[in-house]
C-alpha cells in the first residue's frame, strides 16, 4: 500500500485556482493518486490566505473566492483525511529550522514536520521546500 499524500498550499492553490500556472500539474497529481490524501488545518489556513491575497490583488473576484472556499471546505471534508498541528510538529519544525544548512522558513518546516509525523509523502511545488524535505528524509511525491 502506498503512503498517504500530504498536500501543501502550493498544490491546493494549483488545484483550485484555474488561472494558477500549476493547475494542470496539481490536477494530474491528484487525479493519478490512489492513496489517502491528507490536508492539515495549517495547509487549509494557508490556502485561505492565498485566496484572500488574490482577492486583495484584484486577481480573483470576491464572490468567486467565497465560492472556491465553500467548495474547498466541502471537498476537504469529503475527500481528504484532516490533520491538526500538534505541539510536537512545532518542536520538530523548530529543530529543523535550527539546521543552518537548510533554507527552511517556519511555515515550510511545519508542513515537513506534519508530513514526517504522518509518514506521508509530501506534495509541494516549492522546490526549496522539496530540497529541504529530501535533506530531512521526508519523501516528496
Amino acid at each position: 500500500m502506498s503512503r498517504p499524500l500530504y498536500l501543501d498550499a502550493s498544490v491546493l492553490v494549483g488545484f483550485w485556482v484555474e488561472t494558477d500556472v500549476l493547475s494542470a500539474r496539481a490536477k494530474s497529481l491528484l487525479q493519478a493518486r490512489r492513496s489517502v490524501v491528507i490536508i492539515s488545518d495549517f495547509a487549509s489556513a494557508e490556502f485561505a490566505s492565498a485566496i484572500a491575497r488574490l482577492v486583495r490583488l484584484g486577481e480573483l473576484p470576491e464572490p468567486h473566492a467565497r465560492h472556491l472556499l465553500r467548495h474547498f471546505d466541502a471537498w476537504r471534508s469529503r475527500a481528504a483525511q484532516l490533520a491538526e498541528i500538534t505541539p510536537s510538529d512545532i518542536g520538530a519544525a523548530d529543530t529543523a529550522i535550527r539546521r543552518f544548512d537548510l533554507t527552511l522558513r517556519a511555515p515550510d518546516a511545519i508542513h515537513l514536520a506534519i508530513a514526517d509525523r504522518l509518514d506521508a509523502e509530501l506534495a509541494t511545488f516549492d522546490m526549496r521546500m522539496a530540497a529541504c524535505a529530501h535533506a530531512l528524509g521526508v519523501i516528496v511525491a
